[in-house]
């Protein structure tokens, strides 16, 4: 459905190779939208170095040429609501899986019209002497608005490599490994800076009292009183120390859709439980108020800011996860749990009385993190099928107006409205 990667060298001025590689792809669309899986033909052009050293690391680009099919006939995307991520494979001398991404830029894209992806990035460090091989392998795409989806993409065939860099001994680093783990990690793009995989910088005993979360992309599996519904959310975990403890403030960074229908005031109430990684174990509660205002048919629906207080229980590095969503709506619940663990916040704590270390980490009024990073939302990326309403697309299915934005869903038994 899409395309390229180009690799650039970021050390010296070394010769480039240029070449274009074409691979039959399946794209996945997220099962709220209703769209069956499309295949398509993704073309990829490619820009590498000709040679390079061991140590050396290498910037890679994966330029999209081609989609693999058109944003289908349900919604106009948005400026800059569309985000590519994905995976290029290193093979040869050297193996690894190299995290690309891109940042969410994009011209508006009508209805049924080509998809428009921005370049994704990501560095590899060179290991091993040898022909290192470059091939575009799964990838991502992720749209903000209205709601917040993904759409999945893999490859349906072999695809052929389509850069070699010839590795040389000598150079680089001092000390440069041989045949180990690679160094991988994504490049920051445009404007977004970020942390670590493990969540950015620490908060030790440095003076430092205010710390800022890693935004993360958070996959849920939501059980529903009418079913089972999947969704994607932005979210970050900021902190502010508060003697030994920290005041948490849980955000869901992602757009929410427009009400569907009239919400009464003080209906709907969400809270999670944040994961404790690390030296610490447990989790923290943390809840937002329910709102204050009755919520009018086309207001826009946004999620309130979730706070709650973090005693360590542990000294050491730890870290604050996402954790288990439950929201109350209209005398009904909703439970979303996170597919697997993304760390948004890292911390150096220091062991509480009566802090978490397995059991609940809240006391009354303290919270914990720090950490700096990247957001990826879902995207309704996705491809073919026409003649699927916005009701389907928009999750307005047997009366449930889905918030993916948040990943919260607010039920309104007995109506069902077309935005």
């Amino acid at each position: 459905m899409l395309g390229g990667a180009g690799i650039l060298l970021g050390v010296a001025a070394v010769p480039a190779q240029a070449a274009e590689v074409s691979y039959l792809t399946e794209c996945i669309p997220p099962a709220i939208s209703g769209l069956p899986p499309v295949e398509g033909t993704t073309k990829a052009d490619i820009t590498a170095p000709a040679e390079a050293k061991v140590g050396d690391e290498v910037t890679i680009t994966w330029k999209f040429v081609q989609a693999a099919s058109k944003n289908p006939d349900i919604l106009d995307l948005e400026k800059d609501t569309v985000q590519p991520t994905g995976t290029l494979k290193a093979a040869g001398a050297q193996t690894a899986d190299i995290a690309m991404e891109g940042p969410r830029q994009n011209p508006a894209i009508p209805k049924n019209s080509d998809m428009k992806l921005s370049d994704m990035t990501g560095t590899l460090k060179l290991t091993t002497a040898g022909e290192v091989t470059l091939t575009p392998d799964a990838y991502d795409i992720n749209v903000s608005k209205p709601i917040s989806t993904d759409t999945k993409c893999a490859p349906k065939e072999t695809v052929k490599p389509a850069a070699t860099i010839k590795v040389t001994e000598g150079g680089g680093t001092s000390g440069g490994t041989t045949g180990g783990e690679p160094t991988v990690t994504p490049t920051p793009t445009g404007s977004e800076t970020g942390g670590s995989d493990t969540g950015g910088s620490t908060g030790g005993d440095d003076g430092q009292t205010d710390f800022t979360g890693r935004e993360v992309s958070v996959a849920y599996a939501c059980k529903t009183p009418i079913g089972d519904k999947n969704a994607t959310s932005p979210v970050q975990i900021n902190a502010s120390k508060n003697g030994g403890s920290y005041d948490l403030t849980v955000q869901f960074k992602g757009s929410v859709m427009d009400s569907p229908a009239d919400i009464p005031a003080d209906s709907v109430k969400p809270s999670m439980e944040v994961t404790l990684g690390g030296s610490d174990t447990g989790s923290v509660h943390v809840e937002g108020p329910t709102n204050a205002e009755p919520i009018k048919t086309g207001d826009p629906m946004e999620i309130a800011d979730l706070t709650g207080t973090y005693k360590p229980g542990a000294t050491g590095e730890s870290t604050l996860s996402p954790g288990v969503l439950t929201v109350e709506a209209l005398g009904t619940t909703t439970t979303c749990t996170p597919s697997k663990t993304e760390v948004s916040l890292t911390l150096d704590t220091t062991e509480q009385a009566s802090g978490a270390a397995g059991g609940s980490g809240a006391s009354g009024g303290d919270s914990a993190g720090s950490a700096g990073g990247t957001s990826s939302g879902g995207g309704l990326a996705e491809t073919g099928a026409e003649g699927h309403s916005a009701l389907k697309a928009l999750g307005l299915v047997a009366g449930t107006a889905v918030l993916l934005g948040g990943a919260v869903f607010t039920f309104m038994p007995g109506r069902r409205r077309v935005p």
